[in-house]
């Protein structure tokens, strides 16, 4: 009892520090290449400093900052900014703009402190795309979705809305009225987010098929830069995108941000089963690196080869989730690359409580593990190289449900803003870099993920039979 009493004050004092975290406004700001590349240069003179001064004074020039997805002008306080060069993603910051500055000078004197990053490569013609889209009574936030998705410069692509066990007619009427034929409308009538991929899978006509969720902003350049290195690569199934915050203005968002979020970084990288990447032991059962489900595309004739989403995965079912993961490893267990391209980007609305906190945690533990019991239960070949890796996926496990202190990136929050400007991986009083770690992560919130973790195998085993009941088979 006394230990229940004492985690009962521990969650009430993580609640309330919880609770003390600010809002942080969200923006987007674009250096043109020209000015990127002079920037660069005086940072080499010889008064670095001097340097810095001028180009600060002349950071307007060439410069466009604007608000994120949906949100207000920037003002003065804390602001997470994506830096674009030449509209290309390079990293993210967290500046600090003082009252009555222009938060444009501000911003743009500590974005030339970024590294540039990759240089563009060509890019080829992407091929003939579909968008599948899975909701469930969210007809306002689907809306957002499809009015970004309808603004992509692809040349050839469709969108497939999968209305998941509705019970109200709401999405549908708002598919026939708003959008006409520009989106079609498919009904699945069983719950589970694989279930509905795979009626979209079922019904798309494009040579690559990206999925994406109804709580995201696409950037205008996402569906081409996702789905052009297909035309490239012929043994290319699967490829991701980077994903970051629409907005910041709760502390859930805020919390779960700088613990990283859902993004990957800012560097491109292919992974080829052929070749199992040095820094990856436990590949490819850590698909969770690879990328989310919020933005993932795959070639569409892999995906059907491979039986699709195991239906027994994914929000909506009791295993609660996986089943982006599990599409993941069984294209990779084809002989198939899986490409990370962070130029491919979408911005999500993270949820916004501390109970969405605790599900979110709880549900991302299931799907984990009842991921892996598919993957054993549907390709038993596998099992020799998953045991392999057993005593290093146990120390994998309790590193993602450790309780996360503060990074650097605490001792970098009484520096100022300037502590952002050694590179995308610094940070300040919020999310910076990606997983700056600059809120503690809540031992509350391991534990549940720890629980659901134990509960993955037989959420997994559940929702099998579960979908005996409805004529349906796990694959």
């Amino acid at each position: 009892m006394a230990s229940v009493r004492r985690a009962r004050q521990e969650t009430r004092q993580e609640i309330a520090e919880f609770l003390s975290i600010g809002p942080v406004q969200v923006a987007e700001l674009d250096i043109e290449a020209e000015d990127a590349e002079g920037a660069e240069g005086a940072e080499e003179a010889d008064d670095p400093k001097g340097a810095d001064d001028a180009a600060a004074a002349e950071s307007a020039e060439g410069v466009e900052l604007r608000p994120g997805p949906g949100g207000a002008p920037v003002t003065s306080g804390a602001v997470f900014v994506l830096v674009r060069r030449a509209g290309r993603p390079v990293g993210t910051l967290l500046g600090q703009v003082p009252e009555g500055a222009d938060p444009t000078v501000v911003l743009a004197g500590l974005a030339r402190k970024l590294p540039g990053g990759e240089p563009p490569g060509p890019l080829p013609g992407p091929p003939s795309a579909s968008v599948v889209v899975a909701t469930r009574e969210r007809a306002d936030q689907l809306a957002r979705a499809l009015d970004s998705l309808l603004a992509q410069d692809h040349p050839d692509f469709e969108i497939v809305v999968v209305d998941n066990a509705p019970v109200t007619d709401e999405t549908r009427e708002l598919v026939e009225r708003k959008y006409g034929e520009r989106v079609r409308y498919v009904c699945e009538p069983v719950p589970g987010l694989a279930i509905a991929h795979n009626r979209g899978l079922a019904a798309v006509r494009g040579e690559v098929i990206a999925f994406t969720d109804d709580d995201v902003v696409a950037d205008p350049r996402w569906l081409t830069e996702l789905t052009a290195p297909f035309s490239a690569d012929p043994r290319l199934g699967c490829a991701t995108g980077l994903i970051l915050p629409a907005r910041l203005r709760t502390p859930a968002q805020v919390l779960l941000e700088s613990h990283g979020g859902f993004a990957k970084g800012f560097t491109s990288r292919t992974y080829d089963p052929a070749q199992p990447p040095a820094d990856e032991p436990l590949f490819p059962f850590t698909a969770g690196r690879f990328g989310s489900g919020a933005n993932m595309a795959f070639r569409t004739a892999v995906l059907r080869a491979v039986g699709g989403f195991d239906p027994a995965t994914g929000a909506g079912t009791r295993a609660r989730g996986g089943d982006d993961l599990y599409g993941f490893v069984r294209v990779l267990a084809q002989g198939q690359r899986l490409r990370y391209t962070p130029s491919a980007l979408v911005w999500h609305h993270h949820r916004e409580t501390w109970r969405d906190l605790e599900t979110q945690a709880y549900g991302y533990g299931a799907g984990l593990t009842a991921y892996l019991t598919a993957i054993l239960v549907n390709r038993p070949a596998l099992l020799p190289a998953f045991l392999a890796r057993v005593p290093g996926g146990l120390a994998h496990a309790r590193g993602l449900t450790a309780v996360r202190a503060t990074g650097d990136g605490a001792d970098a929050a009484a520096k100022g803003p300037d502590a952002v400007a050694k590179g995308p991986d610094a940070a300040a009083e919020g999310p910076g870099g990606h997983d700056s770690r600059t809120h503690p992560w809540p031992r509350r919130l391991s534990r549940l993920q720890r629980r659901g973790m134990l509960y993955g195998p037989v959420g997994y085993l559940r929702a099998r039979r579960a979908l005996r009941t409805v004529g349906l088979e796990a694959r």
